[in-house]
């Protein structure tokens, strides 16, 4: 594969899973994950997927900063930071194939859940979304996504459309910045992997644009459908190759 080829693919990606994550509120990860570890490897992947999603992220609140729920991210927030300290640590330190397995399996379990009883009916109180943020900071640090698994939270507190794309991405925000300051001191994270995610994240801001306006004029419903046809290929691909 020629070395345009690589960028214009990651390129792609982006754009294509900044506008879905603007639209159904997760997905992006999903996309971009598979992609940057073919491009750069699952142990330069996940830092990169941090940073851009940080970027990814910011522009989806800015976009729906109307109809934010602060004390949503308040609380999830509370649990998020100290857990995702601990994931960071349990990345930096877990062998490449062990984690690319861990997410394979993680991927195929999030579709399969989506379809339970109990993906479909949680509910969750205010002060719930402080476990919330505990468990989902430490697997995000951990396997880099975990989006899928968070919306049914969100989603049965009673946020819609924009309340729920722009809450749930203030959240995954104090997510972020937590996981790049902890890749950093483990030198996981360096200069070049910050421009490279920054870089990443400019596109995605593109593809969040382009999901604000398609979020303004048309069902999410068809999308999720794509995303997890996208997470199950993944999720085989890096169970059965490691």
């Amino acid at each position: 594969m020629t070395e345009l080829a690589v960028p214009l693919v990651v390129a792609l990606a982006a754009l294509a899973a900044g506008t879905l994550a603007a639209v159904a509120g997760f997905g992006g990860a999903a996309i971009m994950l598979p992609v940057l570890v073919w491009a750069f490897g699952v142990r330069d992947a996940v830092p990169l997927l941090t940073v851009a999603q940080l970027i990814g992220n910011a522009s989806r609140v800015w976009f729906n900063r109307r109809e934010l729920a602060l004390p949503v991210v308040g609380w999830f927030a509370l649990g998020a930071v100290p857990l995702a300290v601990v994931g960071g640590v349990v990345f930096a330190t877990a062998p490449a194939p062990f984690l690319r397995r861990v997410l394979g399996a993680f991927l195929l379990f999030t579709v399969a859940y989506r379809h339970t009883s109990v993906g479909r009916e949680t509910r969750v109180s205010l002060r719930g979304f402080a476990g919330v943020g505990a468990v989902f900071a430490f697997l995000s640090a951990l396997l880099g996504s975990v989006g899928p698994l968070m919306a049914p939270f969100f989603l049965t507190y009673g946020l819609v459309k924009g309340a729920y794309i722009g809450t749930e991405a203030f959240a995954t925000v104090t997510m972020h910045v937590v996981k790049i300051a902890v890749y950093s001191g483990y030198a996981l994270m360096g200069w070049d992997t910050m421009v490279l995610g920054l870089t990443i994240g400019s596109v995605l801001i593109v593809g969040s644009y382009l999901g604000k306006k398609i979020l303004d004029r048309m069902p999410a419903r068809f999308f999720p459908p794509l995303i997890e046809t996208v997470l199950v290929i993944a999720g085989a691909q890096f169970l059965i190759l490691g």
